[in-house]
């Protein structure tokens, strides 16, 4: 029997999640809670294989993410996290695998959690769809250097190289060897 723990503070998606993995036969869901502190309280008493955390518990503070990190750091490897969200930001999405999430799984996709849920006891995470592209996007990422990356980021929002260097006060000529060097790096 997998024993999960449901992270949400939205009742609609309690119940939701509560009667869906309910017809479940190799699923107990042990409880719902609403917060990060609950949570972790929970955790402590009961054994859990797997919990489904909410990233936003308490208006936008994304602190499931943080939540997520605690409980990976207290319960090791024995309990599994799997992030069920209506959030798509890239950051957000890394920063929860970052942070000990072993899936993410956006709440218009919850029709996967099942499975999700059974691959996370086994210590197996797929990566939705959903998420693949900020994963590879992130890891493709990686190979610039931090100032690299901030020239890219301004460059993605749409500054120019005299805007980007203004802002950076750095000369138009550094933020053009920036420039190639990302694009090198990057093909």
């Amino acid at each position: 029997m997998i024993r999960v723990l449901i992270v949400e503070d939205d009742l609609f998606w309690q119940d939701q999640l509560r009667h869906e993995l309910g017809d479940e036969p190799d699923i107990d869901v042990l409880a719902t809670v609403s917060g990060k502190d609950e949570a972790l309280q929970f955790i402590q008493q009961h054994p859990t294989d797997v919990v489904l955390m909410d990233i936003n518990l308490t208006a936008n503070n994304l602190d499931g993410i943080e939540a997520t990190r605690m409980i990976v750091r207290l319960m090791s490897e024995r309990t599994k996290v799997i992030m069920l969200t209506s959030l798509h930001q890239s950051d957000i999405i890394v920063d929860s695998f970052r942070n000990g999430a072993i899936n993410y799984i956006t709440k218009s996709n919850y029709a996967h959690l099942v499975a999700a849920i059974r691959e996370a006891d086994q210590g197996k995470a797929s990566i939705h769809a959903d998420v693949a592209d900020a994963v590879r996007n992130e890891l493709k990422l990686s190979i610039l250097t931090p100032m690299e990356r901030e020239v890219y980021q301004m460059k993605a929002q749409g500054f120019n190289k005299f805007q980007i260097a203004e802002k950076l006060f750095k000369s138009v000529n550094t933020i053009k060897s920036q420039l190639k060097s990302i694009r090198d790096k990057l093909r």
